[in-house]
Parts: C-alpha cells; structure tokens; sequence
C-alpha cells in the first residue's frame, strides 16, 4: 500500500480505537484494550504513540513479574 494511503488509514483506525477505547472507560466494554489496540496502530507512524505504547508494555511486563512472584511465593508457602 503507498505510504500516504497507510498513513492515513492508520491514523483513521488509530485514532477511532484510541477514542472508543476512552469513551469505554466510562461505559460498559473493554476500555483500556481499545485504548492498547489503537495505540498499537498509531504506534506504526508516530513516535509519540510507539514511546507511549513502549511505556505501557514495559509496565504490564513489570506487573505481571510480580504477579508470578507472588504465585510462586504462596506455592512454597503451601
């Protein structure tokens, strides 16, 4: 696909995720998976959306660590 052509697609569909993702924070549906979904897309064009979306995926790895550590901290307890 020519590159004005996906850069306009990925910002429509980018941009429409992002904004239903932010009006599901406050309505029933799964807001913050939107949010991730359209800043993935945007991501692909603009560095601002591939820092933040870095950021988030650092911060769902760091929590997930801690939620294995805890697993297996309660599995020795037992």
């Amino acid at each position: 696909m020519p590159h004005p052509i996906r850069w306009a697609l990925a910002m429509l569909v980018g941009f429409t995720l992002l904004l239903v993702g932010l009006v599901m924070l406050v309505t029933p549906g799964p807001g913050l998976l939107f949010i991730f979904f359209g800043l993935s897309i945007l991501a692909l064009e603009l560095e601002w959306a591939r820092e933040i979306n870095k950021q988030g995926v650092q911060g769902l790895e760091k929590i997930v660590a801690k939620i294995k550590s805890w697993f297996k901290k309660f599995k020795k307890d037992k």
